[in-house]
């Protein structure tokens, strides 16, 4: 018989971020058939793949594009499908089931993950793709970590499982001991490697098979075949067992041996997926069409609507007051600007995640963040690198807007009179630099609108102009992402540019508090001087945190108009540091003392005096130069292992894991980034073109001294 799919579940699980009795009939029955959802995963698990299928099965697209040939939806820009990987979230829209899903799909790359992260703020669940044989990779772990850090519920699905070394087992077992989930099988495979063919489901215990050659097929649904029922007897139960656990009603029923219906237990997965407690695990072979129609049920099924997530926070920018908002289209207008974008023809596109209230064309919207009046010209329902135009967007959805100017990545869009901030989004530090100047002076000022552009666009992106050398220097996550960005430049913005080799992007920081610092700015020209004098306090502060700035000043000893001046001043300074020119980071200042004069006292003078002070307090404080660590991991066959762990430390890593993968070895090390340039090159002849390599940014550590020293001689 064809496959029927999954039975529509209304979000009544009790779980409502709002008390929908406030909300009209029709705004619930929207909100409940909505779906915020994202596919994030390591790089080549089959995300875009996955992708490309929902929306042909869901009826947006008619052909089934490739990512070989280059002729998929959602990798659009020209280096994604020259590359065949994806560098940018694109958002798209599709319906099924009466559900309507916003999907956005991520890169899988480490060098651009402030795409995931951004991503999985505004998304209310996600959908994370492992390859079969892969299994949990370090990129897995990344997003894994990310989607904890918003809280979003998940839904797993084991892609590849056609491919030679495919094991759907192995990698839950993965999905539990690495990622400490609680997953649970919802589907176990029908057929292995050249043989699969389908799936058998748990819920309904049948057989679900595939035309993979005939893609608009309908699967076909059927009895479980014998040689299956016993694993599927001790997988159903495996999963019963654990969303028993879960809930009170199905524990009773499992404890008096009462099997529960169908209904009851997509209630209790949907419950314990968007409380967290549970990670409902499917699987599939998108390339081969097998999987999909299954997984867009079970994202319908059990990821969360508007209605069922907790109530984002935010604050109030005047009282700083915890606000709670609820996805109430009648409520006052509040989203979050997560994304920009530049396209050729419409300019910059912003794209929002609406929460409360409604905002329509030609609106003027209040920029919370920045505090500054805004007019939304136009509305668009995105399709990757294409555009529809819409009147109004509502309480729970995702569109872009155009003719924002000063709106940046993370900033709170509200009304005036109901004033409130979300809370910022925060990107990970760039870890790699490298020096950029225009190839011709036709293209100097061409060259600073376009780093202008990407930089709004990229918040991992930095740019600084280095006085002393008049040179600009671009800093990012890594060599593909600088590489990504300067061809931009020249296929965008027709911008021609010379670059250095990159070179790692150091930080420095203090290892000792220093309780008094003075800086005086004090000049006296004849007429109207200068005087600024400021005393503060620095301490060390943990690893990640920047920067903070206290104003603990009473009594009136440094008028408070000039206080933003002495932090503009302490900001300023931070950008070069003492040692060797590179940004300060991980330190928390506190003024406390200071004085001024009636006459001479003035904005410049205290920043200047802010400046000093700071200065001053980085030499004094036993100042140390932080390089970047990375995670590294390479796959290899055993025969290259002692090998491969000698060319690592070697290169001062740390090996922290070696583990079996099917029949290769893992090694999992930390290794600073210093020592990767030309890793490609050295793993290949190493063995002999047979092992394979990936590496994330993990944290910064101290520089052995020796090698500090060369470092601060090479920068002065």
């Amino acid at each position: 018989m064809p496959y029927a799919g999954c039975r529509l579940l209304i979000a009544d699980c009790g779980l409502m971020a709002t008390d929908t009795q406030q909300l009209s009939p029709e705004a619930i029955e929207r909100l409940t058939y909505t779906r915020n959802f994202g596919v994030v995963a390591h790089i080549d698990a089959g995300k875009t793949t996955t992708s490309e299928r929902i929306l042909f099965y869901t009826g947006r697209i008619h052909k089934i594009g490739d990512i070989d040939e280059g002729t998929t939806q959602l990798d659009w820009m020209a280096q994604e499908r020259e590359r065949g990987i994806t560098i940018t979230s694109a958002a798209t829209t599709c319906f099924w089931r009466k559900h309507r899903f916003n999907l956005i799909d991520t890169p899988g790359h480490v060098d651009f993950t402030a795409e995931v992260e951004r991503s999985l703020k505004v998304l209310d669940g996600c959908v994370v793709v492992f390859c079969g044989v892969g299994g949990v990779e370090p990129q897995s772990e990344t997003v894994w970590r990310q989607a904890d850090k918003y809280g979003v519920p998940r839904m797993a699905y084991v892609n590849k499982l056609d491919r030679t070394g495919a094991d759907f087992f192995a990698v839950v077992k993965e999905i539990r001991q690495r990622l400490g989930a609680k997953g649970v099988a919802l589907q176990i495979p029908w057929g292995r490697e050249d043989s699969f063919i389908g799936v058998i489901d748990l819920v309904t215990m049948k057989s679900v098979a595939f035309d993979s050659a005939n893609p608009s097929n309908p699967p076909e649904s059927g009895e479980i075949p014998a040689d299956l029922k016993d694993a599927a007897a001790k997988a159903r139960h495996d999963l019963l067992e654990g969303v028993a656990e879960l809930d009170d009603a199905l524990m009773d029923q499992y404890i008096h041996d009462r099997a529960p219906t169908e209904e009851e237990l997509r209630k209790g997965i949907r419950n314990a997926t968007i409380k967290h407690g549970l990670v409902p695990i499917l699987c599939g072979a998108s390339f081969r069409n097998i999987g999909i129609q299954p997984l867009l049920d079970a994202i319908c099924d059990y990821l969360p609507s508007p209605l069922d997530i907790s109530v984002p926070q935010a604050h109030d920018p005047l009282t700083n007051e915890p606000m709670a908002v609820a996805p109430d289209e009648q409520g006052p207008f509040a989203a979050l600007a997560f994304k920009i974008a530049t396209d050729a023809y419409v300019g910059k596109l912003y794209f929002l995640r609406v929460y409360s209230g409604v905002l329509r064309s030609g609106e003027t919207v209040y920029n919370a963040t920045r505090r500054r009046k805004e007019r939304v010209s136009k509305l668009m329902r995105m399709h990757a690198n294409k555009q529809e135009l819409i009147e109004e967007i509502k309480a729970g959805d995702i569109a872009a807007g155009v003719g924002l100017k000063e709106t940046t990545t993370g900033d709170t869009l509200c009304r005036e009179d109901s004033l409130l901030i979300f809370e910022r989004i925060q990107f990970p530090e760039p870890v790699i630099a490298m020096f950029i100047e225009p190839k011709s002076k036709a293209d100097q000022d061409k060259l600073g609108t376009a780093l202008g552009r990407l930089q709004d666009e990229d918040p991992t992106f930095r740019v600084h102009y280095n006085q002393e050398t008049g040179q600009t220097l671009m800093e990012g996550m890594g060599e593909l992402h600088l590489e990504i960005l300067v061809d931009r430049m020249r296929r965008e913005f027709n911008v021609e540019a010379l670059t250095g080799k990159p070179q790692v992007a150091y930080k420095e920081t203090i290892t000792q508090s220093l309780e008094k610092i003075e800086g005086k700015h004090i000049k006296q020209t004849g007429g109207r001087g200068q005087y600024g004098h400021v005393i503060m306090k620095m301490e060390p502060a943990p690893a990640k945190s920047g920067v903070t700035f206290v104003n603990k000043v009473t009594g009136g000893k440094i008028p408070k108009e000039f206080i933003p001046a002495v932090e503009d001043g302490v900001m300023e300074a931070v950008k070069t540091g003492p040692l060797a020119g590179y940004p300060v980071v991980d330190v928390t200042v506190t003024l406390y003392d200071g004085s001024f004069h009636d006459v001479d006292s003035s904005e410049i003078a205290f920043k200047i005096a802010g400046i000093e002070a700071f200065k001053q307090g980085v030499l004094k404080g036993r100042p140390v130069l932080l390089e970047p660590i990375m995670l590294v991991e390479v796959v290899m066959p055993e025969e290259y292992l002692g090998e491969i762990i000698g060319d690592l430390q070697a290169r001062r890593g740390k090996v922290e894991a070696i583990t079996h993968r099917g029949s290769s070895r893992v090694i999992r090390a930390d290794v600073p980034l210093a020592e990767m340039f030309g890793y490609a090159t050295t793993i290949r002849s190493l063995s002999q073109g047979r092992a394979a390599y990936t590496m994330e940014p993990a944290r910064y550590e101290q520089v052995p001294r020796n090698i500090a020293e060369g470092i601060i001689g090479g920068g002065k």
